[in-house]
């Protein structure tokens, strides 16, 4: 239990050091605007414990099956080559764990070290850029137990949500032919990531737009007619390794998201609705983006409540990374200075009040 405690109490000691700085802030020009920002190297210093954790993890979650999987990596590119045609399914990770094998060898540790670093850069720098507060950002991702849902259990799927998070700058940009490549090379990873080819189109434009609303819309009545509507899912997944998967959750005793969860992930979906004319006042595209990602996350989220918390439930994670750009931006805009520095101790104090429950309640 001490290092998920520690882990917050160096964020806190971090937070303290930036407030003490005098210095260690860079520009950084946000498509066409002067921002400034805290130095890389303090923000990737702040997401050092979670590296730490994630290295040395144990048997924690999933670990134990990619342990299994990394040792029965061939460990020459040549072995590699013709093992590669024979996995049947998300071939890319394979081959990105046998090069990894290959390049530094078959210590698993080592494995699982390169693996974090590699998702811990990407979201340190889409935080450091995009964010007004990366402290805070990076604060969310670890109380929300993303941490450890992702970088310690569904460390594959995670491998290609990180990939499509670091074509971010593309999909601003409305960089069409990068953003799909990099959607499907996302998708030799976990397959899973094509459904963010039609998201990012979703997602454009100001926030709560036609398509966003007509989205959340769509997943209402998704869940109103949920039978209908898994049986249709059941049909489209028919051709894909995801076939019979309503058939797998309903087996499994799968009886959706938990609710708690889904309400502190719509949170800043929630506030974007109620703050809607501040954040059409200022129109920052990214803040319009990050909004839109996030109406799309809690659609998912809402139709994973009455679905599947495995499979649905695991579809979110695409867009609410956003969420934490998107609730530091709305806690320092939409209120005044004196009201905003309650809300964010509210909201401090409301993260961890679910880290706990997740970390010693849930699991």
């Amino acid at each position: 239990m001490s290092q998920y405690i520690f882990i917050l109490v160096w964020i806190a000691a971090m937070f303290f050091l930036k407030s003490v700085m005098s210095g260690g802030y860079r520009v950084e020009n946000i498509l066409g605007k002067k921002e400034y920002r805290v130095s890389w190297g303090f923000a990737a210093f702040a997401f050092c414990p979670v590296v730490i954790m994630a290295t040395f993890r144990g048997d924690m979650g999933d670990s134990y099956a990619y342990k299994t999987m990394f040792r029965n990596l061939p460990n020459t590119i040549s072995g590699l080559l013709n093992y590669i045609p024979s996995v049947t399914k998300d071939k890319g990770f394979s081959a990105l764990s046998g090069i990894i094998k290959c390049i530094f060898g078959s210590n698993d540790v080592v494995y699982f070290c390169v693996l974090a670093s590699i998702q811990a850069i990407i979201l340190v720098t889409i935080y450091r850029k995009y964010s007004t507060n990366c402290l805070l950002s990076i604060f969310l991702f670890i109380a929300s137990t993303d941490y450890l849902s992702w970088m310690f259990n569904g460390v594959r799927q995670f491998a290609a949500v990180t990939i499509i998070f670091a074509s971010t700058k593309f999909m601003l940009e409305k960089k069409w032919v990068p953003t799909i490549l990099m959607i499907l090379l996302a998708s030799t990873m976990h397959q899973s990531a094509l459904v963010m080819i039609p998201i990012v189109i979703i997602v454009q434009g100001k926030a709560w737009n036609k398509r966003t609303i007509l989205f959340l819309s769509a997943a209402l009545v998704a869940v109103t007619f949920v039978n209908q509507f898994t049986s249709i899912l059941d049909n489209m997944m028919q051709e894909t390794q995801y076939a019979n998967m309503v058939n797998d959750w309903t087996l499994w005793g799968d009886d959706g998201t938990n609710v708690f969860r889904v309400l502190v992930y719509s949170v800043p979906t929630i506030l974007s609705l109620i703050g809607l004319k501040y954040i059409h006042y200022e129109n920052d595209p990214v803040i319009n983006f990050c909004a839109n990602m996030s109406i799309v996350s809690t659609g998912l989220y809402i139709i994973s409540m009455f679905t599947s918390g495995i499979f649905i439930g695991r579809l979110p994670i695409y867009a609410s990374l956003y969420n934490y750009i998107l609730l530091p931006w709305e806690i320092d805009h939409m209120f005044t200075k004196k009201s905003s520095k309650i809300m964010g101790l509210f909201m401090v104090v409301a993260y961890l009040a679910f880290y706990w429950y997740q970390v010693v309640i849930t699991w």
